[in-house]
């Protein structure tokens, strides 16, 4: 996968903060539980370990947010209960891609609006137990949302923030994210082998080593047969870095991408380069800050290939 993620700068615990100032665990409104969209087209039985199934966003203004998600990426907003004007649900051509909240600022915080990716299990709370043994710090949950499933956030041994999802409808199939879909995620650690060793006892990944000219260390996290995720060496210098994850949605042209961001308010945080599968990759973030990957694909390529 890619390393250069020079212009990214995330307090480690920013998901802690945002999440637990917002709610999520109550009611949108009034008394009554949300009842949540099957995660997938067909509700089935299957969880696929590891597998980035779910992401929210947590924004101080959601309606700048809809007018950039949607014009770069054609996303498709509803809101998830009548009266709840904070919370959205975000689709691509009828399938699901994540929930956006807002949550203003408070005048001088200094943290920026964020992506918290969830990945899947079949059991919450002993993946959460199993996590925790291992090193990691519980932030939130687990709480159960009708009709969307069980989540639980937690913070990784080198402090990275992710969640994990029991989706209540099973995951969404093994196939190639379309164009505007989650294609990728990468971790950022300080020690990329120890934090692989991580996941792969809470998700079972297999590991893989990734050949690369630099001396900078990726490792891919595979299972199922399908490369999940990358795990990529923090970059050297002397900017202030904390190990976080980054997810990547897929693009036709990651050049014209960029462009497009730029011109709807957001910024570009790496510039597009050539990857090793020829497409080009970026990062950019949203008008509020939130950092997100751009990723071309070739439809010759493997997942494994690719990264």
């Amino acid at each position: 996968m890619i390393s250069p993620f020079h212009g990214i700068c995330r307090p480690p615990v920013l998901a802690l903060l945002v999440l637990l100032g917002t709610g999520m665990a109550r009611p949108l409104v009034g008394g009554a539980p949300v009842q949540w969209p099957p995660l997938g087209e067909v509700a089935h039985p299957e969880h696929l370990s590891g597998k980035m199934i779910w992401a929210d966003l947590v924004t101080p203004d959601l309606a700048v947010a809809e007018r950039f998600y949607g014009g770069m990426f054609g996303w498709k907003f509803e809101t998830i209960q009548p009266g709840a004007k904070n919370y959205v649900l975000a689709s691509m051509e009828g399938r699901q891609i994540g929930c956006l909240l807002q949550r203003p600022m408070a005048a001088g915080e200094q943290h920026q609006s964020a992506w918290l990716a969830f990945f899947s299990v079949q059991d919450v709370d002993a993946a959460r137990s199993n996590a925790i043994k291992n090193g990691a710090k519980a932030l939130w949950g687990p709480v159960t949302f009708p009709g969307h499933g069980r989540q639980a956030v937690l913070a990784d041994p080198e402090g990275a923030v992710f969640g994990m999802l029991a989706s209540s409808t099973g995951d969404p199939s093994d196939s190639l994210a379309a164009p505007g879909e989650w294609i990728w995620s990468s971790l950022l650690a300080q020690d990329p082998a120890q934090d692989a060793a991580f996941y792969q006892k809470l998700f079972d990944y297999d590991v893989f080593p990734l050949p690369s000219e630099s001396t900078a260390e990726h490792l891919i996290l595979a299972s199922d047969d399908s490369a999940r995720a990358s795990v990529n060496a923090m970059p050297g210098g002397s900017l202030p870095r904390h190990p976080h994850w980054l997810n990547f949605i897929r693009v036709t042209d990651t050049m014209a991408a960029t462009a497009k961001a730029v011109a709807m308010g957001g910024r570009v945080l790496v510039q597009p380069h050539v990857d090793r599968h020829g497409g080009r990759t970026a990062v950019i973030a949203d008008p509020a800050g939130a950092p997100i990957g751009l990723m071309e694909w070739t439809d010759n390529a493997t997942q494994v290939e690719q990264k």
